[in-house]
């Protein structure tokens, strides 16, 4: 499957991104490379390979350590000081300009 300049137009749209002819055609090859390197893996005989469903289990900074014991220096204590119960709703609602009484109301940013 290839990348079109229709798909890369479509997505820039759903972006809101404006592109340049170049970029556009940029864009179609450059995403055609990224799919036709990809598909070099399709090539591979992986008959023999476990399937992982968690990579970071297997490749952990302590090689000692098994399992999710090699990541426990990513875990740290939640830090409940400073934390203080939120605004009212209806406080909240009771200072912007505009509010339709559930939601600020605030003017539209983009537009097509």
């Amino acid at each position: 499957m290839k990348v079109t300049e229709q798909d890369v137009v479509y997505v820039a749209d759903l972006a809101n991104l404006e592109l340049t002819e170049q970029e556009r055609s940029g864009m179609v090859r450059d995403l055609n490379s990224i799919l036709d390197y990809v598909d070099c893996f399709n090539q591979l005989d992986t008959s023999k390979v476990e399937p992982m469903a968690q990579v970071s289990d297997r490749y952990g900074v302590d090689q000692s350590k098994q399992g999710s014991e090699c990541f426990d220096y990513t875990l740290r204590e939640d830090i409940l000081e400073g934390l203080r119960p939120s605004l009212p709703h209806d406080v909240a609602l009771a200072n912007p300009p505009d509010t339709d009484g559930t939601f600020f109301k605030v003017p539209k940013v983009i537009e097509r």
